[in-house]
């Protein structure tokens, strides 16, 4: 079990205690200074956000991730399109092999010209499943935006992990949190999974509890209490199993079969749970955007990720599967 395994434990462990514990905290101490204080000279306007001239919506989280942004900044962006608007998602572009100090087009909405190894995951997952969305991976957000407008023309943008990014001015500040864990022990980084402590929660404009369960009952229970507590317009989105596909042949895995999960997804406690109708010989957990190589995939029949799938496209392989899900969230409520 590796170290960040090990502190990822800790930030959902509320009685968690001893010298790591406590050599975390005060580590929190300094990194708390750095986020208020960068915080309080965007708040009081010494600082100032770039504007560019389309509308900008942030998808992002308080919390390290595995909250599930991903999937929710892709049916934002289908939204945009059904409605005739050209729209970017705009990543950092984190796990990727291309220097995000360029403004690299991953997709012109049409064309992808990027695998996963260079790309990251969830920028080419995004390319392959949000037709018609340019997708951008770059450090600089705001010159990747001007671009975006400049080249292709596009009338919404959407940042996705951006919600830390105060450079660029948004319209719309989502923030997603998970139904199961929440904000874990409330503790900043690194001793906890805040990345920023309570100032941050009023710059929320709305705040999606995403369910990691298939029963919705808790998830609708805590939009409702969080709805409540803290003045913030809380909608659910429910995530849901669809059907196990191989991602070769498309051909779909039958209920019972024996199979290994694999994935490198931030909080992978879900996915396996989201498989059991099948019988689970082992389950194989790697760091979150791991790129995996030939030789790390078990023998028999594997069932990973679409996001993880991106990644094993071109093994020489025929018994690897991926979970699709479906994504049920209400985006013009949302975004109305």
């Amino acid at each position: 079990m590796n170290l960040k395994t090990e502190i990822t434990k800790i930030h959902y462990n509320k009685d968690a205690k001893g010298l790591v514990v406590k050599l975390l905290e005060f580590a929190s101490i300094f990194y708390g200074i750095g986020s208020g204080l960068k915080n309080k000279l965007y708040d009081k306007g010494i600082l100032k956000p770039q504007k560019a001239d389309a509308f900008v919506i942030s998808v992002g989280n308080i919390t390290t991730g595995g909250v599930g942004k991903t999937p929710v900044v892709s049916e934002i962006a289908k939204y945009f399109i059904s409605k005739g608007e050209k729209t970017a998602v705009i990543s950092r572009g984190y796990g990727g092999k291309l220097s995000n100090k360029n403004i690299n087009v991953i997709s012109d909405g049409e064309k992808i010209y990027y695998n996963a190894r260079l790309a990251g995951d969830e920028p080419l997952w995004l390319a392959e499943n949000t037709n018609g969305a340019v997708v951008i991976t770059s450090k600089n957000r705001y010159k990747a935006a001007n671009y975006a407008i400049k080249k292709f023309g596009v009338t919404k943008i959407i940042l996705d992990d951006g919600f830390q990014h105060r450079k660029l001015y948004r319209d719309l500040d989502i923030v997603l949190t998970d139904s199961e864990k929440g904000f874990g022990n409330e503790k900043l980084l690194p001793a906890g999974p805040l990345r920023e402590g309570t100032e941050a929660f009023k710059r929320i404009d709305k705040l999606i509890v995403v369910s990691k369960n298939t029963d919705h009952t808790r998830a609708e229970k805590l939009a409702k209490i969080m709805s409540k507590k803290m003045n913030i317009p809380t909608f659910v989105c429910k995530t849901e199993p669809d059907c196990i596909y191989n991602i070769k042949t498309g051909e779909r895995l039958a209920e019972n079969a024996e199979v290994t999960a694999i994935s490198a997804i931030g909080q992978p406690e879900q996915f396996y749970k989201f498989l059991n109708n099948y019988k689970l010989k082992q389950t194989i957990s790697f760091d979150d955007h791991h790129i995996y190589t030939e030789d790390e995939i078990p023998n028999g029949i594997v069932v990973t990720t679409e996001k993880d799938a991106v990644k094993m496209q071109n093994f020489n392989r025929n018994d690897i599967y991926a979970l699709k899900l479906k994504v049920i969230i209400d985006i013009q409520r949302i975004i109305g």
